[in-house]
């Protein structure tokens, strides 16, 4: 009797638990299905919980089945396969997560553009950080894999982490503090195209594209943006020519080094399709929009509760510079086409930009980016978070100033 009870009740809890862990954190498991949120942070906060349990009752489901528990035929037939299988449960997804991505919040290591050079395609998009003349480049395939990239010697004094989601394309800088309390980052899961981070500290969530903590409703409890913005490599080399470049090579160990490789494979293969098709290759969306084709690039911002985005080819149309209102904040949008770089400014100064070079130097003094700009990330993710948001949006007063002004120039 004891030993039936031990082992069943050992199966069911452990069977139970890893399958949960799996599901919710073995993050290839959303191909196939569909994960919900709140299970997906109930994991997140309570990972060393779960795992405690299962391994205990898998523990159990051994020591009953010792003692002659169970039903025959299974021991016969399956009982290192079940047990294989529970440890799989268990293991696939703490590896994947905690060896597999192996984030780089503390030990990021930059490069000179000259040894940059061979591993990052001059026209390729960078993710640009910059403090007090500092600044970095990230590409995307070299931010793929740890996700967070940043280290002690900081941007020009600061404390900045670069944050990565390749599902999203999008790339944004934080200063990993939060009511005066560093942060012990790493990446856990995504949901809705988007990762979700989690404090180590504290346990606590943080969805990558919000940057607050996932109990506060008040969304006061929030990591303050960094301004990051893209540009072409070849234009970072000409604005920043001292300028360091983060560079994830390979790891020494030739174990990690072929993990790396298959790690870096799934990656490349999933998001080369999350590029070109429409349908999200993991479909955990709760929200839909068909204003705008679903893998459109969108710069986006918002101030306070208000979101506007806007699409490079409607910026492009605008002869590269647009005037806009949001949340009651003037803005400005830009494209320069020599460091072929999407900027968003503060516009304090009252009047209609009618002139602004790559470094916010305007015909109204110089102006500072908006920090909360997401630069080129897919559509379909952007409206999953903010749904009200607006697009193209322009003032069409100062902007037909704007074109008179540059038509008589």
């Amino acid at each position: 009797m004891l030993a039936n009870l031990l082992f069943y009740v050992g199966l069911i809890v452990s069977l139970t638990i890893g399958f949960m862990y799996f599901r919710d954190l073995g993050d290839i498991s959303q191909m196939v299905l569909k994960v919900k949120r709140n299970n997906m942070i109930r994991f997140i906060r309570n990972e060393n919980t779960y795992i405690a349990a299962g391994i205990g009752a898998l523990a159990l489901m051994l020591i009953g089945h010792l003692m002659g528990g169970g039903p025959g035929w299974l021991f016969f037939l399956g009982a290192p396969a079940v047990t294989l299988l529970i440890i799989f449960l268990f293991v696939f997804p703490w590896v994947w997560v905690h060896i597999g991505l192996r984030n780089q919040q503390g030990s990021a290591r930059y490069y000179p553009i000259s040894e940059a050079r061979d591993f990052i395609n001059p026209s390729a998009s960078v993710l640009v950080i910059e403090n007090n003349g500092h600044a970095r480049a990230h590409s995307d395939a070299q931010l793929m894999r740890p996700h967070l990239a940043g280290n002690a010697e900081g941007l020009g004094g600061e404390d900045i982490v670069m944050t990565y989601c390749a599902m999203a394309n999008l790339g944004l800088a934080y200063k990993p503090v939060i009511n005066s309390k560093r942060l012990d980052l790493e990446v856990m899961a995504q949901h809705g195209n988007n990762l979700i981070l989690r404090d180590n500290t504290t346990g606590e969530p943080i969805q990558q594209i919000y940057g607050y903590l996932d109990s506060d409703a008040s969304k006061q409890s929030a990591m303050q943006p960094w301004p990051t913005f893209r540009m072409s490599f070849r234009g970072f080399q000409e604005a920043y020519p001292d300028g360091e470049v983060f560079l994830n090579k390979p790891s020494s160990n030739p174990l990690l080094r072929l993990f790396d490789m298959f790690t870096e494979t799934v990656f490349s293969s999933g998001i080369a399709r999350q590029h070109q098709e429409a349908a999200p290759i993991m479909d955990n969306m709760s929200h839909s929009d068909d204003r705008l084709p679903n893998k459109t690039y969108v710069w986006g911002v918002t101030v306070g509760d208000y979101a506007v985005c806007w699409t490079d080819d409607y910026i492009a149309n605008q002869r590269g510079l647009i005037n806009a209102t949001v949340g009651e904040r003037d803005l400005v949008v830009s494209y320069d086409p020599t460091y072929e770089s999407v900027g968003v400014w503060y516009n304090d100064s009252g009047t209609p930009v009618t002139q602004i070079d790559f470094f916010g130097n305007a015909n109204c003094g110089k102006l500072s980016r908006v920090e909360t700009l997401r630069s080129g990330m897919f559509w379909h993710v952007w409206v999953e978070f903010f749904p009200e948001t607006d697009i193209n949006r322009i003032n069409t007063k100062d902007s037909a100033h704007v074109a008179e002004t540059r038509d008589t120039a």
